[in-house]
């Protein structure tokens, strides 16, 4: 690469022999003698499954005097940014099969033909719709994040419903659903490239020290600061990602995990949302999902006192106990984001921070996990310029696809409708 004293292009990479390293926005990035000019908004939807407990997540007041509920609480540092939507539901998702149809219709609104083979249909989710208008002048035009795979089951998952419609929340065709990467290495190469192989022997940013340096020879003092922090960032997690390669001792009695993945399932949680906040800085993509667990997990969570595995605890049957276990686990899901999203407020952004220019959903496609329904959902909407800090509260049984459209129509996606929507939400 070769700096000239012209602005530098946002869609500038870094390049060596099988890897490429994204920059910041940076000042340099402006045109001479115009206005800072704000970076393209970007899109990140985050799915937790098995609803929630909804007296304990819905605010008492609509408006902006509400109170945060006890879920909602691990967020009360970014209540100001907040835009809880309630009275949305899903009647694509109203069947027997509620496991298998909440992901794949959570992003869609169309109701998946209902086999057991590999002749799936379903609906285009609203990232991918993303990515095919604002996701072409990025490397990835789509990035799909998860911590749970079970992409190796196949036949019925539920019902007259196949494991297909299970394993994915984002289709690009009726026909196609795209793959949750659950390995941060193999996310991390995804993002730089091959050359993340060598991890364990050396860093990527190895590959960039002479233009690394070109760069920094002809920038500014706060570019210089910008780019610092960000290969910083890119070589932390490249240490984290090494240091649960070279912790993991393989059971020879169980299937290989692959190398990469912690095993601490909070370590490899907040890995998967720093490797989403790296992909957001380096312009290595502006649309990304984030499967937090899967539909019928049965991950227990002992450390909160909760042995019981998610799925069997996530069916209730109104015992205040199990309520409260519930509430637990949602609780801590719920501070986990939290520090996702102060790592996007704190991350510098053109003008703002890469919260202001990312619209972030946050929700479930059930909402009493114990009766399996799809209403009301529990759903937020955070940063965007949204005017935030409000409980809106719609009509019942308003499409959740109309959420969906009025999300898109912010981050600059044409589209008329999606699904069963009946229009956009004034958000």
């Amino acid at each position: 690469m070769f700096i000239t004293n012209k602005h530098l292009s946002r869609r500038t990479f870094l390049r060596a022999a099988g890897v490429t390293l994204g920059l910041p926005f940076l000042d340099c990035m402006v045109p001479a003698l115009t206005a800072q000019t704000r970076p393209a908004p970007r899109l990140s939807f985050v799915y937790l499954p098995h609803g929630a407990i909804m007296d304990q997540w819905t605010p008492k007041k609509v408006g902006t005097s509400f109170e945060l509920p006890p879920i909602l609480q691990p967020l009360k540092a970014f209540r100001e940014q907040i835009n809880i939507v309630s009275g949305l539901a899903h009647a694509s998702a109203d069947t027997a099969a509620v496991h298998s149809l909440s992901p794949t219709t959570w992003l869609s609104g169309v109701r998946p033909k209902p086999t057991q083979g590999t002749d799936a249909l379903a609906g285009v989710t609203a990232d991918q719709i993303a990515a095919q208008q604002i996701g072409q002048q990025t490397l990835l035009p789509s990035l799909e994040l998860g911590t749970e795979d079970r992409s190796g089951m196949v036949g019925a998952c539920d019902r007259e419903y196949g494991c297909i419609y299970m394993n994915a929340m984002s289709w690009s065709t009726p026909t196609t659903p795209l793959p949750i990467e659950i390995n941060p290495r193999r996310a991390f190469e995804r993002m730089f490239g091959q050359a993340g192989r060598t991890l364990q022997d050396a860093s990527i940013l190895d590959a960039f020290k002479a233009q690394v340096a070109d760069l920094q020879s002809k920038v500014g003092t706060r570019d210089r600061a910008a780019v610092g922090d960000y290969l910083d960032s890119v070589r932390e997690i490249e240490r984290r990602i090494q240091t649960a390669a070279s912790a993991q001792k393989p059971d020879p009695a169980q299937a290989a995990v692959p190398a990469g993945i912690p095993d601490s399932y909070e370590e490899h949680v907040k890995m998967m949302y720093d490797l989403l906040v790296l992909a957001y800085r380096a312009n290595v993509t502006r649309v990304t999902t984030y499967m937090v667990a899967r539909e019928t997990s049965n991950r227990s969570y002992p450390h909160l006192g909760v042995p019981d595995a998610h799925h069997e605890i996530s069916h209730h049957q109104n015992q205040p106990e199990a309520i409260k276990k519930n509430v637990k686990i949602q609780v801590y899901h719920l501070g986990l984001f939290a520090q996702f999203v102060e790592k996007m407020r704190s991350t510098p952004d053109g003008d703002g921070s890469l919260l202001d220019n990312s619209i972030v959903l946050f929700g479930s496609n059930m909402s009493n996990s114990n009766v399996h329904d799809h209403f009301p959902l529990p759903n937020l909407v955070i940063g965007g310029g949204f005017k935030g800090g409000r409980h809106i509260k719609y009509p019942d049984r308003t499409p959740m696809t109309n959420l969906l459209l009025t999300l898109l129509e912010k981050a600059g996606v044409s589209l008329d409708k999606l699904g069963d929507s009946t229009g956009k939400l004034d958000l």
